[in-house]
């Protein structure tokens, strides 16, 4: 991979971070996710809006692991 090609997928990687990052705290309402992982989305009643935080946090994840990779 060229630098230019790693800098663009380091910038899209980061806007994914950022927009699964926005969603979990509106649908916990808190970002304490960030540190208790799924177990912060057991409050969560509606099981709409529970699904689409385990969606995001999935995304979030492996936003983070691909990141560790490519440093």
């Amino acid at each position: 991979m060229s630098i230019a090609q790693i800098k663009n997928l380091t910038r899209r990687l980061e806007n994914l971070a950022k927009e699964a990052s926005s969603e979990l705290n509106k649908e916990c309402g808190h970002d304490l996710w960030k540190n208790i992982g799924f177990d912060a989305f057991d409050g969560i009643e509606n099981p709409e809006k529970r699904a689409k935080a385990n969606y995001y946090f999935g995304q979030w994840q492996t936003v983070k692991e691909l990141q560790e990779v490519i440093g």
